[in-house]
């Protein structure tokens, strides 16, 4: 016998559990309201929504796609280090830290041991015999000393009074560097030291060819002395005019050198007034040409000691522009000496009976110059 199946649609009291038909509204166990129970489950259900758009991509793709963030990250990264970070300001602390001073250690400072310097050899006092008239203001205006150091080297009163044939010790101030010519003058520099120059501003209706003949100077000459490129000159333009490069007699044709009697020489070195010491062995005196000099002419150097008060001391031709002071000729009690020196053109005249040359004058002669020399007395030895 076949079981007769029940193909009723059933469904289940949530309360007791009994089966009971779809359309049951009321349980027939339990008398549960069936009704409620299904508005419950209509508003359980899952509301499904539609589904995202699935992409698929390739593995080297993929791999591409990567490569690419990771380079557009690193470029983000380098600009971001790049940029100056902003300042952090750090929040005001509202508790009052408690400083702890600590003493530093007390540093030791030892001295340096000072240098002490070596100090200058004073100069030689010069031993003096006073002469007839002599009182100190006189001697040390002379020895360029106070009349004090004199008093007190030789203990003498406050009145300083002097007698004849009396011996003092003059102090000697410390000499003063003098700067010497390190060379002489070259033929071209003596020349150019010798040349009379003036400055001009050229004026209106001026020209070169009327500058020249006013001062009697060649157009050349002008022009070679200012760098001139033509013979064109401007209104206000400054010119030196060379008058050493005159014409000789009037006339276009320009004479290198002036005929005898020669200018005076214009002297170079020593500067005027120069000093000397007792380290100079020798004095080299210089000055500029005159011209070229004929076969008998030559410069007649004439050197006289002021000091001395013998007449000329020395009197020497040569026909270099220099001449070297014998240490012959310094001198020797250790008193400065003042000499003058003059330079003068001449030329031989004839001769005395014993041959030697007659020197005559052949121009005119320098103005002097003058030097002062001091020399190192000469000590003598007692004989037993």
């Amino acid at each position: 016998m076949t079981p007769e199946i029940n193909t009723t649609p059933m469904k289940v009291c949530p309360t007791c559990g009994t089966r009971v038909k779809e359309d049951a509204t009321r349980c027939l166990v339990c008398g549960a309201d069936l009704t409620v129970t299904d508005q419950a489950a209509q508003s359980s259900k899952v509301l499904q929504g539609s589904k995202m758009p699935v992409i698929a991509l390739s593995l080297p793709a993929a791999i591409g796609l990567l490569a690419l963030f990771l380079v557009i990250g690193a470029v983000i990264v380098f600009f971001a280090l790049r940029q100056k970070p902003d300042a952090i300001v750090p929040p005001t602390a509202t508790a009052t830290a408690t400083v702890t001073v600590t003493a530093s250690p007390t540093a030791t400072i030892t001295p340096l041991p000072t240098s002490t310097g070596t100090p200058e050899p004073s100069p030689t006092p010069i031993t003096y015999i006073v002469k007839e008239n002599d009182n100190c203001l006189d001697l040390a205006a002379f020895f360029q000393v106070s009349v004090q150091s004199i008093v007190t080297l030789n203990n003498l009163n406050s009145s300083c009074l002097l007698s004849i044939g009396q011996t003092l010790v003059i102090p000697q101030p410390t000499p003063t560097a003098t700067a010497l010519p390190s060379a002489t003058y070259s033929a071209a520099e003596q020349t150019e030291a010798a040349c009379e120059k003036v400055e001009i501003i050229v004026q209106t209706d001026d020209t070169l060819m009327s500058i020249a003949a006013n001062y009697g100077v060649p157009m050349d000459a002008i022009k070679e002395e200012n760098g001139l490129p033509s013979d064109v000159v401007y209104l206000g333009q400054p010119l030196v005019i060379p008058l050493c490069r005159k014409y000789a007699t009037p006339g276009p044709t320009p004479t290198a050198t002036l005929p005898p009697p020669y200018a005076a020489p214009n002297l170079l070195l020593p500067a005027n007034g120069a000093p000397f010491t007792i380290a100079e062995d020798s004095i080299t005196l210089q000055w500029a040409s005159v011209g070229s000099l004929q076969d008998n002419e030559a410069y007649q150097v004439t050197i006289e000691d002021i000091t001395a008060a013998a007449g000329p001391s020395l009197i020497d031709q040569v026909t270099d522009t220099k001449y070297i002071i014998p240490s012959a000729l310094r001198p020797t009690d250790g008193i400065a000496h003042i000499f003058s020196w003059i330079v003068e053109p001449v030329r031989i005249s004839g001769s005395d009976e014993n041959g030697n040359p007659i020197w005559t004058s052949a121009g005119t002669a320098s103005s002097p110059r003058y030097f002062s020399w001091i020399g190192a007395p000469i000590i003598t030895t007692p004989s037993p």
